[in-house]
């Protein structure tokens, strides 16, 4: 990555500032994250285990398994359509189709709706799929793992493997990325990440392993694949959470993107590294369903 891609990338993003209301937020990533998903894609609402969603065909992909995908935005912010931003090109180097949920946000549906919603349209895709992989980015990254946890207890099949793109694991807050990153990180500080962590939990221990998964027994869960930036005041969610799955026998890869920000694989065409990982995220959900 050359320093003019970084500077770009970068010049993309800023910090908002703190104390915003939820809907001013959420107008505005909208509207910055409307990005154009290329004429071979069609978006189609549908439901499932009635929670909506869109399903994100791109020409040709028709393979027998499915993506799920779950958006990010700190369980406050986003949709089914900034979730197809990274759906649809995984959908596209993956030749599968893929489905992203509306799941409820926070304030108005604090935890667990985010879960159960998740783990709902997860139980749906399974009475019509076989093989399923599941991917998300940031709070989405988070909430894939919960939804695998939460299937996990209930004794029902996981899916294949689980793509992580800066994943948010851990509402307790502890990792010192939190501040050591903070004047890096062009997207976030603590400040904004407590906001998001107080509006979602809504007084719930933060501690719940379906909140801050990092923190749960991960014995058992698929293959998993984390991409995070170096430039992320979340990076330690992403680096603990590569040890500790890990520790529990989890097979695990992790990819570090230097100066690279939060999710950067949405910078696809600015950024040398954000098509090499999709293509990377590709081959590996891929490989997980061949």
């Amino acid at each position: 990555m050359s320093k003019e891609q970084r500077a770009a990338a970068r010049a993309m993003i800023a910090k908002g500032e703190l104390g915003r209301t939820p809907q001013v937020q959420r107008d505005e990533f909208n509207v910055i994250f409307d990005l154009p998903l290329g004429d071979d894609v069609t978006l189609t609402p549908r439901t499932l285990g009635g929670v909506p969603a869109l399903d994100v065909h791109v020409d040709g992909a028709d393979g027998d398994a499915v993506i799920f995908y779950l958006h990010g935005g700190g369980y406050v912010i986003g949709s089914a359509r900034t979730g197809a931003n990274l759906a649809a090109p995984l959908a596209r180097r993956t030749g599968l189709p893929a489905v992203s949920l509306d799941y409820r946000l926070a304030p108005e549906n604090p935890f667990p709706a985010a879960v159960d919603d998740a783990l709902a349209a997860y139980k749906d895709l399974l009475g019509s799929h076989d093989k399923i992989v599941i991917a998300g980015d940031s709070a989405g990254g988070g909430l894939a793992l919960a939804t695998m946890l939460a299937a996990r207890r209930d004794g029902l099949p996981l899916p294949a493997a689980a793509v992580l793109f800066s994943p948010w694991t851990d509402l307790t807050l502890s990792g010192a990325s939190l501040d050591t990153r903070g004047d890096y990180d062009p997207l976030f500080s603590r400040g904004h990440i407590q906001e998001y962590a107080d509006l979602y939990l809504a007084g719930h221990d933060p501690k719940d392993e379906l909140a801050s998964p990092l923190l749960a027994d991960l014995t058992g869960l698929p293959p998993l694949l984390i991409q995070v930036g170096s430039a992320e005041v979340l990076l330690d969610d992403a680096l603990q959470l590569a040890v500790r799955a890990a520790e529990h026998e989890v097979d695990v890869s992790l990819d570090v993107v230097a100066g690279a920000p939060h999710v950067y694989p949405l910078n696809v065409g600015i950024m040398d590294e954000a098509d090499e990982a999709l293509d990377h995220a590709a081959r590996f959900l891929g490989g997980a369903v061949a």
